[in-house]
């Protein structure tokens, strides 16, 4: 006997059915997967429930502030896997859920045929339950005001009760039918996962842009001559005829005076020195603020202006940085980091020193008013039309004030992208994404040799990084000049921007690298005479440019849609270590661009590679072509081994097309 006590107090029949292991989800749930409009998800579960009915399971979609839920048929894979794919056509954030139960006149039927092949010979019990399942769903198409879906399924009824038992399956072989019986189940044993999906869904230049950096100052290529953004139009048309769709500026804002430091990073500044444009802020004015050796707030928004006529997207830099003369030094100590004797600590990096820059303090007493000011700053420039962002050393702030600012400006403005700059350990570049930034920049430019581009594309693309981190790649910065590339020639050059521009979406290059400058400081990853801290001058047109070859590149990536979807790579073995390749496509195949690159700068490297011919949607035996977008030129191949010969002096690589 039970007793009192131990008596179940539901107030309605709980479903059987078990709904768990909802992905894609990034930390439970705690961050959203991102995708951009006109991609397509999958979201997949377990479901299954006791016994042996049939069930059916479906996707429910809506976006945020909207009531109706889309519903989605999911299908069965295998071991109780169910999943649906839903094409994302605007931007926007999505929640997804799934609703699951057991189909009693699909059961009825599964069941019914069964019986059929044994050697029963009444069949009238299980004629009139399959009427019964009929008559309730046409009381619930009545209830929905289905008149004639009501009617239709109870005639079915009808036909049901005097049908023979061996006809019965040809009445319902109809899809059409099935269809109607489905969009009236019942739901009384219904199960909803109490988890959701949450998808944010956003432009397409979130995932796929070509970045060019330039400082603004060195426009006009003059070691004495300050540029204004007046003088920036040449160097934008520049970047236009490379392709490329974003502008980056490095800080644009009045630059400190107190402890300025000089040309290769000197402490001893000279007179005529320009000093960094990291360290921000002087008597003219903090981060809303130009340096008015640029020009004005006005001359800014002309050029930006001038750069959307272009097609041209211009980003800034979001440094989060104070020079001693920033305003905010006079008017708000607080914010500072706070010596003993009461000086504020300038930033360290031991053994490294940056008296030019004070670093703010996040968790100071006044820290709400800091965080705001902060954003407030950001919604200045928003409000000037600008909608990207380049974020200094965000791993060196919380990233609790990352996941706010992030949200507060997309809110209202959800264009906006902000690429994360941080070089810094994996999990913080991990969480900074999953917190919100739209890019970030990677570990690429130290990634050399064949087996580590590979390990490293697919812990990008094949794991959880893959629904958060977009992955930007710049072969070079106004910080980093590898060894790679020191001293190189232009092949090294050629060979780090293609892969660069095909291994993902997102790319970049820091002006210069068109002109393969690579004089180094020696035995440091920097550049000579870096005009991170002075005025440099340059031949934009200098001998030996590869600006026709970048322009290929970003040809060749707009007009091919395999190269602008992020995650879809696979290597193609080659029997050469030097060799590199692999190749994206389409989901429909309709387009696929095979790229082959020689890691070699200096030498020819010839080998077989070997591919994958049923995955690429080729028959073996028979022949097909390829044309390399680089060169213009078509090879006839036929089987999956093909050999290939790169000479880094005259074709260092081959971007090619299946034709």
């Amino acid at each position: 006997m039970v007793s009192e006590k131990n008596t179940p107090s539901f107030t309605k029949r709980l479903p059987s059915v078990v709904i768990s292991n909802l992905k894609p989800r990034i930390e439970d749930g705690r961050y959203p997967v991102k995708r951009i409009a006109g991609e397509s998800i999958e979201i997949s579960a377990d479901v299954f429930k006791d016994g042996h009915d049939v069930l059916t399971a479906i996707l429910l979609g809506k976006k945020v502030g909207e009531a109706l839920w889309k519903a989605y048929r999911m299908q069965e894979l295998e071991n109780d896997r169910w999943a649906a794919t839903v094409k994302l056509e605007d931007e926007g954030t999505r929640l997804f859920k799934i609703r699951a139960f057991a189909d009693p006149f699909e059961t009825w039927l599964h069941d019914f045929e069964r019986r059929l092949t044994g050697d029963q010979e009444d069949f009238s019990t299980e004629i009139e339950e399959g009427r019964l399942i009929l008559v309730a769903a046409a009381e619930r198409a009545e209830e929905e005001k289905k008149m004639q879906d009501a009617e239709s399924i109870q005639v079915l009824a009808d036909t049901l009760q005097k049908a023979k038992p061996e006809k019965v399956p040809a009445m319902f072989e109809s899809k059409q039918l099935h269809a109607l019986l489905g969009r009236y189940p019942d739901m009384s044993l219904a199960a909803e996962s109490e988890e959701f999906v949450e998808v944010k869904v956003e432009h397409e230049l979130a995932q796929f842009s070509s970045w060019y950096e330039f400082f603004p100052r060195c426009a006009k290529g003059s070691g004495t001559e300050h540029s204004t953004f007046r003088d920036c139009v040449p160097r934008l048309e520049d970047a236009k005829k490379m392709g490329f769709n974003v502008i980056y500026f490095p800080p644009i804002h009045p630059i400190g005076v107190s402890h300025r430091k000089g040309k290769n990073n000197t402490t001893v500044c000279e007179p005529d020195d320009v000093g960094s444009p990291w360290a921000i802020g002087s008597d003219e004015g903090g981060h809303r603020s130009v340096e008015p050796a640029l020009g004005t707030i006005e001359d800014f928004e002309w050029l930006l202006g001038k750069a959307k006529k272009m097609g041209l997207e211009v980003a800034l830099d979001f440094a989060i940085n104070c020079s001693p003369d920033h305003p905010y030094v006079k008017d708000h100590p607080e914010w500072f980091y706070q010596r003993p004797d009461g000086s504020i600590k300038y930033a360290e990096n031991p053994p490294k020193k940056y008296q030019d820059i004070y670093p703010l303090n996040f968790h100071c007493d006044d820290w709400q008013n800091l965080w705001t000011e902060l954003l407030d700053v950001v919604q200045f420039w928003v409000d000037k039309g600008v909608t990207i962002f380049r974020v200094d050393n965000p791993h060196t702030k919380p990233v609790a004030f990352w996941e706010w600012l992030i949200g507060e400006i997309q809110k209202n403005h959800p264009e906006t992208i902000f690429l994360a700059e941080a070089f810094t350990r994996p999990k913080m570049m991990q969480t900074l994404g999953k917190a919100g930034f739209t890019q970030s920049y990677t570990y690429f430019t130290w990634r050399e040799t064949k087996w580590e581009l590979m390990e490293y594309i697919y812990e990008l693309t094949r794991g959880e990084m893959r629904h958060y981190y977009r992955a930007n790649f710049w072969p070079n910065t106004p910080d980093i000049l590898p060894f790679h590339l020191q001293h190189a020639k232009p092949s090294a050059f050629k060979m780090r921007a293609t892969l660069a521009a095909t291994l993902s979406t997102s790319w970049g290059i820091y002006s210069g690298y068109e002109l393969c400058e690579n004089e180094p400081l020696e035995g440091r990853e920097e550049y000579l005479d870096s005009e991170k801290y002075q005025l440099k001058e340059r031949d934009w047109n200098k001998r030996g440019h590869i600006k026709a070859f970048i322009f290929r590149l970003n040809k060749i990536r707009n007009e091919n849609d395999a190269l602008k979807e992020y995650a879809n790579i696979e290597f193609i073995p080659s029997d050469n270590d030097q060799i590199i390749a692999y190749y994206k496509w389409t989901n429909d195949l309709s387009n696929i661009v095979i790229c082959v690159v020689n890691l070699d700068p200096v030498n020819v490297q010839s080998g077989n590679i070997h591919l994958q011919l049923e995955q690429m949607g080729l028959q073996p035996g028979k022949p097909f072509s390829v044309n390399d977008l680089m060169y213009d030129e078509t090879y006839q191949w036929r089987d999956s081994t093909n050999f290939v010969s790169l000479d880094p002096n005259t074709k260092p690589v081959h971007v090619l097309k299946l034709v």
